[in-house]
């Protein structure tokens, strides 16, 4: 007998307090048979009987265990820090299988906090990621940005941060933002040898905003 194949569900878990995973995020993962995790979110949803199998690095090897499982009528969910539309496992998953195989359940993002927190729109952002490797983009392409928004959390980020910054001239703003919505949570604003000087937490996030747009 074919097993029916059911949705992948990918859940946004929001950027770390549980107190923003939403009540849609929450309700779809008790519906999981199988729970496909990073190492933050290992804990996450402990009510829930599922076998819980660690993304890890390995990413083509996360989806074909994916795959496996789905093939054996289980339900899978794949949980993602913040917004799964935002540096996630998510695009490779729908990659792989397509979109009318895959049900996403949007999170609040740690971009989204972020602007929140400067009390700015965050609209017309530019958002880079910059976790696994330096992003293939220059000061030239994002001088016409008023703000824009970096993710980091590594040495090698946080280097071409310090590189890039003093591109912009003095007409920007330049925050750190740490740990946002959790106890340790911490923005300051800096300069690019500051980033250089201080131990930055893997859940940081550089924005770069224009000074004329700051209330």
């Amino acid at each position: 007998m074919v097993r029916e194949k059911k949705k992948i569900i990918i859940i946004g878990c929001g950027p770390g307090a549980e107190s923003y995973i939403t009540p849609a995020a929450r309700a779809a993962a008790q519906r999981a048979d199988v729970l496909i995790v990073s190492r933050r979110l290992r804990d996450l949803f402990p009510e829930v009987a599922a076998e819980r199998i660690d993304s890890g690095t390995d990413i083509d090897g996360t989806i074909d265990t994916i795959a496996a499982r789905r093939d054996e009528g289980r339900q899978v969910v794949v949980l993602a820090t913040g917004d799964p539309g935002i540096a996630s496992l998510a695009q490779p998953v729908i990659g792989r299988f397509g979109r009318e195989s895959c049900e996403v359940i949007p999170g609040i993002s740690s971009v989204q906090v972020a602007f929140a927190r400067l009390a700015l729109g965050w609209q017309d952002a530019r958002i880079i990621t910059a976790h696994s490797r330096d992003p293939e983009v220059s000061a030239a392409d994002l001088r016409e940005a008023e703000k824009i928004a970096i993710l980091g959390g590594r040495e090698g980020a946080l280097r071409w941060i310090v590189e890039l910054i003093p591109k912009f001239g003095d007409d920007r703003c330049v925050f750190l933002c740490e740990e946002l919505t959790l106890p340790g949570e911490r923005i300051r604003e800096v300069c690019a040898g500051e980033l250089t000087d201080v131990p930055v937490s893997s859940r940081a996030i550089v924005l770069i905003i224009k000074r004329e747009l700051l209330p």
